[in-house]
């Protein structure tokens, strides 16, 4: 049997040891292995008490069971759910009950979404947007990802294909009618109106995007500066714990270090990099060279320095946010952006809450945004383009407005999933934990 036909199973669940887990099973022999374990199939979707036996009659443990028949399942096929106590030997034992039967055996990672997909019960947008819920971390992120799984760009992608496939039929039924001059007229400026209409509609799409598919990754930003001015000591303070080692000794840090923060509900990565001096130690002259490419690589740098009247010297095209530390020491003020006391928590406050601000513009109005992802970004632009084409090409013949109706088409039948995807499915499905 190919492995695509063989039934599936996978700890659905958090890992064990746990009070609960949640072992599923989908493919044609889900029936006969819930049969087998439980004793019986219960009435479908009604959770059912049973104790659960191996081949030979041993006792597993005592569950809770489901039954989700084909096709109403959320893989499309037969699909059983064992509720059991989440302890290692018990899920040892289903496990190796469950492969005890042929054509059995442990799911791939994503695999169970893979059939979702390829059953039809979800699209390609749709499947992005579950991975990216398992993978939120903020609350903006689960939200954006909520919003795709809910079919948002899905279900637009489908309206403005099916209108692609109605203006096409009228382009292809004018190029019949082309000997009657009136008939042909008739059809082909309707079909002209709405491809317009269409690519407008596109257009405004991809401009109202802004960096919002950036949510996934989040925001980079990058603490750099000379040594000892208390790079560390910040980081430390925004993370509220200690992430870095804080010494008195310049080029203490040598290697970059990454925290993630929630700031407000924006995924914001902070890095803490090796002063920015010149030295003769290669260690630290490496940890200089990676500071240095971090920060060119960050969205935004925060330049510390802990005197008055100094500025950053960091020449990238970044935005640079001068910070002034150790202000607890009674200097005069600065002309620095902000003022800060890492140690003491003077300023962080404020520093804190610039950085929400600088988020939520460089974010944009991720509330409205379809695209969540680079894929489906560029997918959109290949559709825009060939749309933009199609018009063009009426004063050179229908025909070939047809023609790039068809790759319009085509573009948003592999932003959904519906056209030429193998190359991409392995890729997107191997992101999922296994279970899933």
């Amino acid at each position: 049997m190919h492995p695509r036909e063989q039934t599936i199973f996978a700890l659905s669940s958090g890992r064990a040891p746990s009070a609960i887990a949640i072992v599923r099973v989908s493919g044609s022999e889900a029936a006969t292995a819930l049969t087998s374990l439980a004793g019986r199939i219960p009435p479908a979707r009604m959770a059912s008490r049973a104790l659960l036996r191996d081949r030979q009659g041993q006792p597993i443990d005592d569950s809770v069971v489901l039954w989700f028949p084909e096709p109403a399942s959320a893989t499309g096929e037969d699909v059983a759910e064992f509720h059991v106590h989440g302890g290692r030997a018990v899920l040892a034992s289903v496990f190796a009950a469950l492969s005890s039967f042929e054509n059995v055996r442990a799911a791939e990672q994503g695999e169970f979404t893979r059939r979702a997909f390829e059953n039809g019960k979800l699209d390609l947008t749709e499947a992005e947007g579950l991975d990216d819920l398992i993978h939120a971390d903020t609350d903006r992120q689960r939200r954006q990802a909520l919003r795709q799984l809910k079919g948002l760009l899905g279900d637009k992608a489908r309206d403005w294909r099916a209108r692609i496939i109605e203006a096409s039929a009228l382009i292809e039924a004018g190029i019949d009618f082309s000997d009657e001059g009136d008939v042909s007229a008739e059809l082909i400026a309707p079909a002209r109106a709405k491809i317009v209409a269409l690519s407008q509609e596109i257009q405004e799409v991809l401009a109202a995007q802004g960096k919002a598919e950036r949510l996934r990754d989040g925001l980079v930003v990058a603490i750099a500066g000379p040594p000892n001015v208390g790079k560390s000591t910040l980081i430390n303070q925004l993370a509220r714990r200690e992430v870095a080692i804080v010494s008195p000794y310049a080029g203490t840090t040598r290697d970059v270090i990454e925290v993630q923060l929630d700031l407000d509900g924006y995924p914001v990565t902070v890095i803490d990099t090796a002063g920015i001096r010149e030295t003769d130690d290669p260690v630290e002259q490496e940890g200089v060279r990676r500071a240095r490419a971090r920060a060119a690589e960050a969205d935004l740098v925060l330049w510390l320095v802990d005197t008055p009247g100094a500025r950053h010297r960091h020449e990238a095209a970044t935005p640079v946010w001068t910070v002034r530390n150790k202000i607890d020491l009674g200097a005069e003020k600065s002309d620095a952006d902000f003022e800060i006391s890492a140690g003491r928590g003077d300023g962080i406050p404020a520093l804190i809450s610039a950085l929400v601000i600088f988020a939520q513009d460089f974010f944009g109005s991720e509330e409205g945004g379809l695209i969540a992802r680079d894929r489906q970004r560029k997918l959109l632009q290949q559709a825009a383009v060939s749309l933009h084409r199609s018009i063009l090409m009426f004063e050179e013949g229908e025909e070939l407005a047809a023609e790039d109706l068809r790759a319009a088409a085509y573009s948003l039948g592999r932003l959904l999933g519906k056209v030429d995807v193998e190359d991409i499915l392995d890729v997107i499905f191997s992101q999922f934990c296994i279970g899933k």
